[in-house]
């Protein structure tokens, strides 16, 4: 398993970056201890997360996910061995949110405090606010790093436009650069990131560390009608995904499953390995069963035939 480049920052992962969002949501912190170790057990370095997660469970306010990954790696001792991505920008409180310079120097302070370390390797712009100028919220990362706090950063959900207008800035100005993109990406939504922001970031140099890169699970093939919906937390979101074009994937990602002897699981996220553009696709799991199945995805070299089958089945 070999290690790919977050865009020019220096920074290399191992090919599956865990989804940080199930921590203190759908698993608590004794499970999410179990997932984490099985996790890096298995060879993986890279941890994304945000500070608003799991800000929308009962009884939470935000920072949780953040809190637990902190607690463990203080207790495992293991940070010097990971690349933590964390995010800024998302709304934690009416007046906690967006990408202002006094924000995101406030909510970086808060992110490490609550990791209980004293760097962020990936510091990502969660949403955009696009009232700020792409210029001040570079300035807040320049400071960042400049002061060691970050070693890199990202975006995430943000226009095209203002993506360009941020490289743009960074070049004029010797600002801060973003060096990966957090997109939405998977077998079933491929038009908006393969035609808005792929060129992109092939122009620049970006690596892309895509998020929902199971559908939120319903690239699993574990929900295959709306009977199968009530059978996660996830479930009602994934009513979507149940139309023509996604059964259609659905049964090629049986037959390719069934010739490499692989799982939908598996063989979704060896197809987005597959892909030039993206580096690391981000998933979670809640077991360290469900982690070892998505984990065999790295070693799972698809067919330039098995790809095109797919292609197919997913066009748009």
């Amino acid at each position: 398993m070999e290690k790919r480049q977050l865009g020019k920052s220096g920074i290399s992962v191992y090919p599956f970056v865990f989804g940080g969002n199930v921590f203190g949501w759908t698993i608590d912190e004794k499970q999410s201890f179990a997932v984490l170790d099985a996790f890096t057990g298995a060879g993986f370095d890279c941890i994304d997360t945000a500070d608003s997660y799991s800000r929308w469970a009962p009884g939470n306010k935000g920072g949780e996910s953040e809190t637990i990954i902190g607690r463990w790696m203080k207790q495992r001792n293991n940070r010097q061995q990971l690349v933590i991505a964390t995010k800024v920008g998302s709304q934690m409180a009416p007046d906690k949110k967006g990408t202002s310079k006094k924000y995101i120097l406030q909510a970086a302070e808060d992110s490490l405090k609550r990791l209980q370390t004293d760097y962020i390797d990936l510091y990502q712009t969660h949403y955009d606010d696009e009232s700020v100028p792409v210029e001040e919220t570079l300035e807040a990362y320049t400071q960042l790093i400049r002061e060691g706090k970050v070693k890199a950063i990202g975006a995430s959900n943000m226009s095209p436009e203002r993506l360009v207008a941020s490289l743009q800035a960074s070049e004029k100005n010797g600002l801060a650069r973003y060096e990966t993109l957090q997109p939405e990406y998977n077998l079933y939504a491929r038009e908006k990131y393969e035609k808005n922001y792929e060129p992109i970031c092939t122009q620049y140099g970006l690596g892309v560390i895509n998020y929902y890169a199971l559908a939120s699970g319903f690239l699993t093939g574990k929900y295959r009608s709306e009977q199968d919906l009530s059978k996660s937390q996830r479930g009602q979101g994934i009513k979507k995904y149940l139309d023509a074009r996604g059964r259609s994937i659905l049964a090629a990602l049986d037959e390719v499953s069934k010739e490499y002897q692989a799982t939908p699981a598996q063989v979704s996220l060896a197809w987005l390995l597959a892909r030039p553009s993206v580096t690391a696709p981000i998933a979670s799991a809640t077991s360290a069963e469900q982690l070892s199945d998505l984990a065999k995805s790295t070693g799972l070299k698809l067919s330039a035939e098995a790809i095109d089958r797919l292609n197919k089945a997913s066009a748009y």
